[in-house]
């Protein structure tokens, strides 16, 4: 087993420190913050470990016995066995929304493959006893907002997140699964079809030890890497204790934009959550892909640009010749040079410009609306149209 293709050198630093006992991404932050590097944290004197707010005793004997203990060189053959990645946070393509939230995972497993352009994504959540209203929206916007060029963002859980994610593969798009247990084993177990489907369009994604398996408590860790994930949330259906309204709850903390889909309100074991969203003003009322357009701020203005143009495929070229270059949005025409030049990949404009990720893969959908880029194999692009 090529062990690179598991793991960075600073990945086994971090998941030395991940596999420790209750250490977790908050006490992770205060260690580095104290010791200067991961390094040094994992190289500390139980005595100099203590001296960090929160690490007591019993957590710092759990980091000093890491040392020699085996188990990260088992979860590494582990991980290897299985077809899995472990990214870390010491990682420069670690998914970089999740590194502006208050507790980033300390790794990630993944199987499949993470892009920097799933930056530009949309998470559906909701009830896992969905009714057949529940049912046809989260396809209807998984598909609607993959068409238009975001990833979507779910739990595979029953009900809502498994039909997101479906909607998401029917429309073309990607789609990625946040579990809460280790990846070796699907949960609910019925979706292990779907997780197959999935990590040939995306990925399935946890932070979540490899053996440990589906328990209540880490439902809510993982609602926050969906939340975290993405630039808004979108809730179809869910009750008065839906999980859902977790994950709507972080998004509001992290500044992410919450949508809901209003429900029936004589159906309370289904919508009387997502209604009070709405209600209270926790979330923006939406029925159609521009009421999540509106509100996603440029990026949302730029894939809104010409989106109907993307059912159009025959005549693209043709319409691509006649546009004038005047006509495009400075991100636009600045994107479209660095084409021109043969610049292929968004890390690759985004290191030319001022632009993040996210603002470039949005303005390249754009620009393949409008019939003047076509994404090629992989993440590269090109012009259609002659310079």
């Amino acid at each position: 087993m090529d062990v690179s293709s598991v793991i960075s050198p600073a990945g086994r630093a971090f998941l030395q420190l991940q596999l420790c006992s209750d250490v977790g991404p908050i006490r992770t932050r205060r260690l580095i913050d104290h010791f200067g590097s991961i390094d040094a944290v994992l190289g500390a004197s139980m005595t100099e470990l203590q001296r960090v707010e929160g690490i007591g005793p019993v957590i710092s004997e759990s980091i000093f016995k890491s040392r020699s203990n085996g188990a990260v060189e088992k979860e590494i053959d582990r991980a290897g066995e299985c077809g899995l990645r472990i990214l870390s946070y010491g990682d420069d393509d670690y998914p970089e929304p999740l590194r502006h939230i208050p507790d980033p995972p300390i790794c990630l497993y993944i199987k499949g493959i993470w892009r920097p352009t799933d930056a530009v994504a949309v998470a559906i959540v909701g009830t896992r006893k969905c009714s057949q209203y529940g049912r046809e929206q989260a396809i209807r916007f998984g598909e609607i907002l993959a068409r238009a060029g975001f990833t979507i963002v779910s739990g595979l859980a029953r009900g809502i997140d498994g039909y997101a994610h479906r909607g998401a593969i029917r429309g073309g798009g990607r789609t990625i699964a946040v579990l809460g247990n280790g990846l070796p084993q699907i949960y609910p177990s019925e979706h292990e079809a779907l997780a197959d489907e999935i990590v040939a369009c995306g990925s399935l994604i946890s932070e979540i030890p490899l053996d440990v398996q589906p328990a209540s408590e880490n439902f809510p860790r993982r609602n926050r890497i969906i939340a975290g994930l993405s630039l808004g949330v979108v809730v179809v259906e869910a009750g008065r204790k839906s999980g859902a309204l977790i994950t709507a709850r972080l998004a509001n903390e992290y500044n992410r934009e919450v949508f809901a889909l209003p429900g029936r309100v004589d159906h309370p074991e289904q919508t009387a959550g997502v209604n009070k969203l709405i209600r209270d003003g926790a979330a923006k009322l939406v029925t159609c892909l521009e009421d999540v357009l509106d509100e996603l701020g440029q990026v949302g203005q730029i894939m809104a640009r010409d989106v109907g143009a993307a059912s159009v495929q025959d005549d693209q070229t043709e319409r691509a010749s006649n546009i004038p270059i005047q006509n495009l949005s400075e991100d636009e025409r600045l994107i479209f040079g660095l084409l021109r030049e043969g610049v292929a990949e968004p890390d690759a404009f985004a290191h030319r410009t001022e632009l993040n990720v996210s603002r470039v893969m949005a303005t390249l959908t754009s620009l393949q609306l409008k019939g003047l880029v076509r994404q090629l194999p992989g993440t590269r692009f090109e012009c259609r149209v002659p310079g």
